[in-house]
């Protein structure tokens, strides 16, 4: 719904935009400025336990790691965020976890229209069965966006730097395109809408090494239009590509969360030490 007592959905297309979309300048003027907040977040899968008691607060247009052990409830809280855990039968969110200071699990939030402000890229590249430009073009319609939908697919596939590579072969399936270049073209799909948010799901998991780089420049370069949230298991590309890094730890518990420096070179806790070090996990 995009309405209830006389208040516009946060979240839609007709509503006030947040200062952070409508103002280009906001990140050099306030660098550390908080756009996702989560507060005592617990989600559970029927009895199980998730996550426990998450207090993290996200900057804007930086490149957040979330890191742990398998099981550790990292791609819960991603889920989280954009409220895709919604679609999963046996789970249950307590807590708050704010987009701009409003609480996204109120009910009068659209999760469709949290959606278009928080896009996701998931592990395995899932390019639809179509050609590229309407691959990246879907969102645009599905929206009824207006304008040139020739420009803004090329500035998608420019931006996701792989406009170089096809932009000979539009009309080609974006099936038939590497695995590297159909997890851009996922990216593409994902920026051509414009979020604000986005959410990285171990993008870069099953690729090869040159994919791997790809990917990573990417996504430091996404981070000066975009708040990025990455998952991954891999703590090398943690360190190489994120401004921040949070460390969950089995049982979904959130153990540190600081600048990445500090969490590889000198975390506080010693359950962070003995991970990052591989004595556990």
């Amino acid at each position: 719904m995009s309405e209830q007592n006389g208040s516009p959905d946060p979240f839609s297309d007709t509503s006030v935009q947040s200062p952070a979309v409508s103002n280009t300048t906001a990140s050099s003027d306030r660098p550390d400025r908080t756009v996702i907040k989560a507060e005592d977040l617990n989600v559970y899968y029927d009895d199980e336990q998730a996550l426990n008691g998450v207090d993290l607060e996200i900057p804007e247009r930086k490149v957040t790691a979330i890191i742990g052990p398998s099981g550790c409830g990292k791609s819960t809280f991603l889920r989280s965020i954009n409220r895709m855990n919604d679609l999963i039968e046996s789970a249950r969110v307590e807590g708050e976890l704010y987009l701009h200071g409003k609480n996204v699990y109120d009910d009068d939030v659209d999760p469709v229209a949290l959606r278009r402000q928080v896009g996701m890229v998931f592990q395995k590249p899932n390019p639809f069965p179509k050609s590229i430009y309407d691959n990246v073009a879907y969102g645009l319609d599905i929206q009824g966006k207006e304008g040139d939908y020739d420009e803004m697919v090329e500035t998608a596939l420019r931006r996701s730097a792989l406009w170089e590579e096809v932009k000979g072969q539009l009309d080609q399936s974006g099936l038939d395109l590497s695995g590297g270049q159909q997890q851009r073209l996922c990216i593409a799909r994902a920026i051509a809408v414009d979020p604000e948010v986005i959410l990285m799901d171990e993008p870069a998991s099953a690729l090869d090494p040159v994919a791997t780089s790809q990917i990573e420049d990417l996504i430091e370069e996404l981070a000066e239009d975009y708040t990025v949230v990455i998952v991954t298991h891999n703590m090398q590309q943690a360190a190489r590509i994120s401004d921040k890094t949070a460390v969950f730890l089995t049982g979904g518990e959130l153990v540190e969360f600081d600048d990445t420096d500090k969490i590889f070179e000198n975390p506080e806790s010693q359950r962070v030490e003995d991970y990052i070090t591989g004595k556990f996990g």
